[in-house]
């Protein structure tokens, strides 16, 4: 094939964002800020130079061999260009060039100082490979130069002429609208390796560039509990608010009860970024607990491929894919699960209606889907299987796409869609470092908006930080995002006061947006009704209890009306100020807890205060019965517990006894359901007759020996109580203390480390890599002192997550195995590792930087690599490299 033919086989949509992933973005770049004023070295904009770089040699590599792959006609042809392509790209980091003067160059004078750059590549290619690579090169150049006049405003402001000039040659191989750097949604053209693509309708690509807008507008925000106070929006952008999540493999240690027993899942790697956790994988199940962040993770993934503003880790499956987000809860709407061609009804897509005939059917055949299946655990608990069967269907029928589903973890067993080849990640609980970057986060936004309090935030702030690393129940409770945004809105609603327990929280956070948030704003009426905040729960509380009753997250607007209009001659505040249209649209708009999901359609704003609202309404009608049928389905776990903590004393031994019962109709694992669910509700109830509280600890007591590694862990889901009915330790042997460990770690408190004391001096390996692993879940310097100094370091690896963990290691003296399962620099390690004690290094988080620093560990004989890591560049001589 001729070199030019095969090289305009680079359409600009495979090519731009591959070009773009060779750069870093401006957020990201330490240059953004001058960038509109003044040219920037082109050295500095590549993204695989410096101490971090986010594109190791070996990820050149794989783009460089992306970048060709279409354009090679021989597959035994592959491995040269790419190579020279490689180090050709490489070399970018040593350009004097800056992006001004670059893009006055022709493209062709460019790509002849790129060339330039490494004469010598050339040798190792034939005729017709020198010929090619010269050909890509120049199809890369342009591309190149054309990405510079999109980043910097400064460039394409002061040479406008060659801005226009490069937008035309980047967009003359299709005639497409370029490659849509700088921000602008593409999708087309971009098959993934392997794709077939389906032959496009004429409007396809129109519709697709719209489309890719649109999923930005729709869900480039997020709310952040309580910051929409005094002078403050209700949303925010979610570039900007989004904090990184972090992904575990394997099933949740708060899963729910162990319904069955489980298989072990094997040892536990630490959390990872979720970018790195998701990279390489195109199916996947993410569980998570209410508001930890599921939603928001396929938010950020839908608006990261819509705008092709991927970190490294996804671009390379993501770049060019098109999104669809779709919300399980609104299926029922559109005569159950949809079809393709029903995806944007189902999403709530205003353009839905305009799509081409068949065109997310095109999308789907050719491959280049992203499909987002958000809250598995919104659908019916009878309709769950219909879902997985035709989740089934739809991964055997287009192969290609990349599937992501979100579920609580308990909404389905483990290994649900495992047959259908999806792993299992699930998000990790804010660690220590995460739940003080979201405080100082959340006050920095809050402090843009130059609110009255602004002289106090800095101090709310500081207190804020200080409360929930030292007091016990805010520590338990600032566990996920959703948590420590109601945390930070309290705190400075209440000038530094924090309710100190999870239904005063609620209680407290519904006061907040009930009826202080129009009290700060300083607003009048502006719909005729001024409702105190109790009619106003009264009201929510009876739209929350026909969604329980119903088995629904969203109801529709005209149910929503009438169900209003049921109740108001009841609730006299509401009725004598307008008619239950009314008294609908004021909920809507001035509670801050509804919204219109689309047109005609109402949900509230986060499931959590749906549960707690449907139980106030539920204790308030004294339908215990209707609690105790349901006890044993998974939706119904929190609204229980919610129960016990707002119920009256003899109403909660009503309850308790109700769930130790015998039920009719109920199987013998949901019988236990219910019965560990009595256990976990014991840590609600305010008040309990003793002898109840005695009788639930009876009846669970033989629940709490686990007889599998799994199992354990999944008592963690009921909580520190779980902790008072564990067996004595000492009695135990080594196989059943190393359950006991795994069932005492999975609990996040540190009541455990009471407990664990019983365990720290088992010679047993299991029980001390458990007990070691599980540092992270705990106050640094307490459980260093009481459980790591008193391990036993044979052959036992220490891990360390965050710099605090490794400064309390250094001062017992250091280890001589240690593990490093968090992000640190090399002069952290060379800081705070004990250079005389190491010996063997354990890489679970990939530090992004050639190894060459480990020689200031003179005694450091092996280094092993996690599984999923790449292979890390400059390993000193004499270092043994394990791959595990």
């Amino acid at each position: 094939m001729d070199p030019t033919t095969a090289a305009a086989r680079l359409v600009p949509g495979h090519v731009g964002p591959l070009v773009r992933a060779l750069f870093v973005s401006a957020e990201d770049d330490p240059a953004a800020g001058v960038a509109d004023d003044r040219p920037v070295p082109v050295a500095r904009l590549v993204a695989f130079r410096g101490e971090k770089p986010a594109l190791t040699e070996e990820d050149l590599e794989r783009l460089a061999e992306r970048l060709v792959a279409p354009a090679v006609p021989a597959e035994a042809a592959l491995p040269p260009l790419v190579g020279a392509l490689a180090r050709t790209l490489a070399a970018l980091a040593a350009s004097e060039l800056d992006d001004w003067h670059a893009v006055r160059l022709r493209p062709g004078d460019f790509a002849q100082r790129m060339r330039a750059a490494v004469p010598d590549v050339e040798h190792a290619l034939t005729d017709d490979g020198r010929a090619l690579y010269r050909a890509v090169l120049d199809v890369l150049a342009v591309h190149i130069l054309h990405f510079f006049t999109r980043r910097s405003d400064f460039v394409a402001r002061t040479l406008p002429a060659e801005t226009r000039r490069l937008a035309e040659l980047a967009a003359g191989q299709d005639g497409s609208d370029g490659d849509g750097g700088g921000g602008e949604p593409v999708f087309r053209e971009a098959v993934p390796d392997g794709a077939v693509r389906d032959e496009e309708a004429p409007d396809d690509a129109a519709f697709e560039a719209q489309y890719a807008r649109d999923v930005t507008v729709l869900h480039n925000h997020l709310t952040i509990f309580g910051i929409d106070l005094a002078h403050s929006p209700d949303s925010w952008p979610l570039d900007a608010a989004y904090l990184g999540l972090q992904c575990e493999r394997g099933q949740p240690e708060t899963s729910g009860p162990p319904a069955r027993e489980r298989r072990d899942p094997g040892p536990q790697a630490p959390p990872v970024p979720a970018e790195q956790a998701l990279s390489g994988l195109d199916r996947v199940l993410v569980r998570g607990v209410a508001g930890s962040g599921k939603t928001t993770l396929l938010q950020w993934l839908a608006v990261g491929t819509a705008r092709d503003e991927l970190p490294p880790a996804l671009s390379a499956e993501l770049s060019g894919r098109v999104p669809f987000l779709l919300p399980v809860r609104r299926f029922a709407s559109h005569s159950g699960i949809p079809s393709p061609d029903g995806f944007l009804a189902a999403m709530g897509h205003p353009g839905a209606a305009g799509q081409p005939p068949g065109w997310a059917e095109r999308v789907l055949r050719a491959g280049r889907g992203l499909l987002l299946v958000d809250g598995v655990d919104e659908a019916p608990e009878d309709d769950r299987e219909r879902l997985r069967t035709r989740l089934r269907e739809w991964t055997t029928r287009y192969p290609g796409n990349v599937w992501v589903v979100t579920s609580r973890p308990s909404a389905v067993p483990e290994d649900w869609l495992a047959p259908d080849g999806f792993t299992e990640l699930r998000l990790a609980p804010m660690s220590r470092e995460d739940v003080a970057a979201f405080i100082q986060r959340w006050h920095r936004a809050a402090a843009q908006q130059s609110p009255a309090d602004l002289d106090r935030l800095g101090h709310y702030e500081r207190t804020l930080l200080n409360a929930v690393r030292i007091t016990r129940d805010l520590g338990r409770l600032a566990t996920n995002p959703l948590m420590c945004g109601l945390l930070c809105a309290l705190h400075r609603d209440r000038r530094g006061y924090l309710p100190s327990g999870r239904k005063e929280l609620y209680d407290a956070g519904l006061s907040m947006l009930l009826e202080r948030r129009d009290q700060e704003r300083a607003m009048v009426p502006t719909d005729a009704i001024d409702l105190p905040r109790q009619p106003k729960i009264q009201l929510l509380q009876k739209l929350a209890h026909w969604m329980l009753v119903n088995g629904r997250s969203e109801m529709g607007r005209d149910v929503a009306v009438d169900t209003l209009a049921r109740h108001l001659p009841a609730i006299p505040d509401a009725a004598r100020q307008g008619d239950a249209e009314d008294v609908y649209r004021h909920l809507l708009n001035r509670t801050g807890l509804l919204r219109e999901t689309t047109p005609g359609t109402v949900d509230f704003v986060h499931r959590t205060f749906q549960d707690y609202l449907a139980a106030r309404a539920t204790v308030q009608r004294h339908d215990f019965t209707l609690l105790l049928d349901h006890a044993h389905h998974t939706e119904w776990e929190d609204v229980i517990r919610m129960a016990v903590a707002l119920a009256r004393p003899d109403e909660c031994a009503q309850l308790l006894n109700g769930l130790l019962a015998p039920h009719a109709g109920v199987k013998a694992a949901d019988a236990r359901h219910r019965k560990l669910l009595a256990a976990a509700c014991l840590e609600h109830a305010t008040e309990l007759d003793p002898e109840v509280r005695r009788r639930v600890q009876r009846f669970t007591r033989d629940m709490m020996r686990p007889t599998t590694p799994a199992g354990a862990r999944a008592l963690g889901w009921i909580g520190p109580i779980v902790l008072e009915m564990l067996p004595d330790p000492a009695t135990a042997t080594d196989a059943e203390a190393y359950l006991l460990a795994l069932t005492a770690t999975s609990i996040g408190d540190d009541m455990a480390i009471d407990y664990l004391t019983g365990l720290r001096e088992r010679p047993h390996l299991d029980v001390r890599a458990q007990l070691a692993s599980a540092w992270r879940k705990y106050d640094t310097e307490r459980y260093a002192r009481e459980i790591i100094a008193h391990l036993d370091d044979t052959e036992l690896y220490f891990p360390v997550s965050d710099p605090q963990e490794l400064h309390a290691l250094r001062r017992l003296g250091g280890r001589p195995h240690l593990q490093i399962a968090g992000r640190f620099t090399p002069d952290q390690l060379i800081e705070g590792v004990v250079a005389e004690r190491l010996t063997r290094l354990w890489l679970s988080y990939d530090l992004g930087v050639p190894m060459d620093w480990l020689t200031a560990f003179p005694r450091l004989e092996t280094l092993l690599i996690g599984s999923r890591l790449p292979r890390p560049t400059d390993i000193p001589e004499g270092i043994e490299v394990v791959e595990l």
